[in-house]
């Protein structure tokens, strides 16, 4: 085999696969005193290497890590296979399809008709496919793909070959069809002129560029080649910030920037223009705050279009955050676990509670339909929880007199359009209000022992959330009985219960 046969003829940039490593080739030539040529390579795995691509204090390459870099012997290296190959392989089509007919004394060998036709019936058919770790590097020879198989409309290309997005519109140029496409795992270069592969990918709805690396600034550099695209997923990339998109990115429904290291939540205000935009998914950032300037109880013109919101696994401590939300003019559905203020001392129903009511427009929170009934009832209580406070700002259930200070209506902004909705809360209510803390969810037992008369009566603060089991282990560490012999029953003044 000659090195031409080993090497593409430009494998600077080029992608491959060595010993199940991914890399890419910075370098290919000599590097002296051992003869022969070597593939400068930095590896996707800095711990895969062993220099920064200098040797003997010659800098060969460029190397973004001390330890990323290694020299290989270009026949280690796979450069991968074209598309069409790939398909073929993934989907248990060959190429190797031969038969040989005697006629007379004559052997015949024959290409297989019939063959080539049902291959090729199978490849027409083919409308959603994957190649994920195919090895896929290049489109091929040119228009094969169209005559081969023109009608896929999703294709999965992730964690393949891929090293610049030249090759990936070579592919998709040949695909009429093709809506969604995902490209995730594959490092590609950015393109010199974006503008000039626009047409290749003018029909592309859907695009998944997760873990490429990728940061927001080349996204935007890219973006003008998507012009009709509306889904863009860009989960655990390297976003640290956002800029506005100019000229682009105007017809996005959905984008998914989870899993990045985006802090400021001030910084989505960059992409709170895009007109279409109804599904923002911010899931495992490290947000803690968000603002919007509107006056009070207004709305904001920002994300007109927002529907959806998912802000699950990141550093909201603040009910503020939730009040800024209120502000969004058609935000229905919610998800915002795993934040710090989902692990207060408030029980996780009350904090539901809490969120329905301070977002007038909510009805899905954290995936579970808000039914009318719970809205009301939601509301109804935080009136109530809260009406205290509303009191000694200078609340007042005269209207005339009903005049709550600054402070108290910027911690509570929907309070005041709960008591239009449903009116003040009355004396009553007042006097059953406890204060929202943990010790006031707590329950008084009085724990007499009938069979021990000498035996004092025992009070204890326990959560009413306590279950049985847990009681008699507490019973068995203060009176010494075995659980399997305690028999408890609990009285009130209403209810006799044994267990």
């Amino acid at each position: 085999m000659t090195m031409t046969e080993v090497l593409p003829s430009d494998p600077i940039g080029r992608r491959i696969i060595c010993d199940g490593e991914y890399a890419t080739v910075h370098y290919v030539g000599m590097v002296p005193p051992t003869p022969g040529i070597w593939l400068g390579v930095e590896w996707d795995n800095p711990s895969r290497g062993k220099h920064d691509g200098s040797h003997e204090g010659t800098r060969y390459f460029p190397c973004s890590h001390p330890t990323g870099g290694s020299f290989i012997r270009p026949k280690k290296a796979n450069f991968g296979v074209n598309f069409l190959t790939a398909v073929k392989k993934r989907y248990g089509l060959s190429d190797d399809w031969n038969e040989t007919l005697v006629i007379g004394k004559k052997t015949v060998e024959l290409v297989g008709f019939e063959s080539v036709q049902e291959e090729q019936s199978q490849l027409d058919m083919l409308f959603d496919i994957s190649v994920r770790e195919c090895t896929v590097s290049h489109a091929g020879q040119k228009g094969e793909i169209h005559s081969s198989c023109p009608n896929i409309s999703t294709l999965n290309v992730s964690k393949n070959l891929l090293s610049s997005w030249d090759y990936v519109a070579d592919i998709v140029s040949q695909l009429e069809k093709l809506k969604t496409l995902d490209l995730s795992e594959n490092k590609i270069s950015l393109p010199s002129n974006p503008s000039s592969l626009a047409t290749s990918f003018e029909k592309l709805t859907v695009l998944s560029l997760n873990r490429t690396g990728v940061t927001w600034n080349e996204v935007l550099h890219c973006a003008v080649m998507w012009p009709a695209l509306e889904e863009l997923h860009l989960a655990s990339n390297n976003i640290t910030s956002l800029e506005r998109p100019v000229n682009c990115l105007q017809s996005l429904t959905l984008l998914d920037i989870a899993n990045n290291h985006i802090i400021d939540g001030n910084q989505l205000h960059a992409i709170a223009d895009l007109p279409r935009l109804k599904q923002l998914i911010l899931s495992c950032n490290r947000i803690s705050i968000l603002n919007f300037t509107v006056q009070h109880g207004g709305c904001t013109n920002s994300f007109a279009s927002l529907n959806s919101l998912s802000v699950d696994g990141n550093n909201i401590s603040q009910w503020s955050f939730i009040n800024e939300l209120n502000k969004l003019r058609n935000l229905q559905s919610f998800n915002c676990q795993n934040n710090p203020f989902m692990d207060s001392d408030k029980n996780p129903e009350t904090i539901r509670q809490l969120i329905i009511a301070k977002i007038a427009r909510l009805k899905v929170l954290n995936k579970t339909e808000i039914l009318p009934q719970e809205r009301k009832g939601a509301e109804l209580d935080y009136r109530k929880m809260f009406g205290n406070e509303w009191l000694k700002s200078g609340g007042n259930q005269n209207a005339d007199l009903n005049k709550p200070s600054l402070e108290f209506l910027l911690e509570h902004p929907r309070y005041s359009e709960l008591i239009e909705k449903y009116g003040a809360p009355d004396d009553a209510e007042f006097r059953q209000q406890q204060p929202f803390a943990l010790k006031n969810q707590l329950l008084t037992l009085t724990i007499l022992c009938p069979n021990k008369p000498d035996q004092k009566p025992i009070k204890k603060k326990l959560p009413d959330s306590m279950t049985v089991q847990k009681v008699k282990g507490l019973l068995y560490r203060l009176l010494k009985v075995p659980g399997s012999e305690l028999r408890l029953s609990y009285e009130s003044s209403k209810v006799r219960n044994i267990y």
